[in-house]
Parts: C-alpha cells; structure tokens; sequence
C-alpha cells in the first residue's frame, strides 16, 4: 500500500496541471479515466489528488458553511485545513482502501492490487469540495456521484461487475461520501423535506 513508482507507465501527470485534468476527466469520463488514468504500483498521485480534493473540502467549508467547520478562528482552521491535507486525509484514504481491499477478497477472485484501489477511491472523490456548501441537495448529488464513481472505478480496475462493485464498495462509500463529506445528513434533510421520512 506505500509503494511508490519513481518513473511509472501510465498513470497521471503530476503538478497541478495534471490534477486539473485528472478532475475533469474523471468527472466527465470516468470509465476511459479509470481505464487509462490507474496504473499498478503507483498511488501518488492519487493520493494527491485525494488530499487536494480533501484540503478543498475543508477550505470551503471553513468559508461558506463556517458552522459545520470544527474550529473558529484563522490561526485554528489553517491548522485544521494542514491537518488534513497531512494526516487526516491519508490515513482515511489508505484505512477505507484497506477495507475495500478486504471486501475485494470476499467477492472478487482475480483482481488488481492495493495500489489501483488506493487510487480508485482518491479519484472518486472528485466531486466531493462542492459537497461543503450549504445546499443539502448539492452535497447529496456531489456524495451520490463519488459513490457512483467508485463502483464505475472498481468494477473497471477489478475488472468486475458494476453488481459486484456496487456490493463491495458499499461500506467505504458510505463511510467516505455517507459520513466523511456529509452524504447522509443531506440526504435525511432532502427527504424530511419531501416527507418521506
């Protein structure tokens, strides 16, 4: 799970360009983005991407939805948001990858390493920095879209069914878009709203 690949074939572009293109693509094609963009034994830039993604979140949180924001103050929250780009976003990612990778076992026989998961689920995070704004059903349709890009990323890179991913990638989805980026809480207000709960 922490091995790194100094000159890897295929994977992303580094830098900020090549964060800026693998959101786009991955937003607007995720299956050719999952096919081309992934390759084994190099999580880096994943794992970059998930923490921009993660650091995003937290900044716009911090601005637009203060009340949601665990601290106050500039000097706490800049060390919230560092926080989180340097322990809290890392350590979530590589324990929901490890958890994936154990239902993985359970229901898939042959499939690809830690280290394609690893970046399957930083990807899919793509959508979730808008899912800081106070708007429930933004946040719903942001969470909802990370967990559909994470079946879409597991059952291409596990060369897996869209069922059998959708099975295995329940639990990390529900804890990472569910709990992690609001999901759920969004999702009780829509439907208190609508009456059906």
């Amino acid at each position: 799970m922490t091995t790194w690949v100094e000159n890897p074939s295929g994977g992303r572009d580094r830098g900020p360009r090549g964060i800026a293109r693998a959101w786009l693509e991955v937003v607007t094609r995720p299956r050719r983005f999952f096919d081309n963009g992934v390759a084994a034994g190099d999580q880096a830039p994943g794992l970059v991407f998930a923490v921009v993604m993660a650091v995003g979140y937290a900044v716009l949180l911090a601005v637009v939805d203060p009340g949601r924001f665990p601290v106050s103050g500039p000097i706490r929250a800049g060390v919230t948001i560092l926080l989180v780009g340097v322990l809290i976003a890392p350590a979530i990612l590589h324990l929901l990858a490890a958890l994936q990778t154990i239902a993985l076992m359970i229901v898939v026989r042959d499939r690809a390493g830690v280290s394609e998961t690893v970046q399957v689920l930083g990807y899919a995070t793509a959508p979730c920095p808008l899912a800081a704004v106070p708007v429930p059903g933004l946040r719903a349709a942001c969470c909802l879209y990370g967990a559909a890009l994470l079946v879409i990323g597991l059952a291409t890179i596990h060369d897996t069914t869209r069922w059998r991913a959708s099975l295995t990638g329940t639990l990390p989805a529900t804890l990472l878009f569910g709990y992690g980026f609001g999901g759920v809480g969004a999702l009780t207000t829509l439907l208190r709203a609508w009456y059906i709960i």
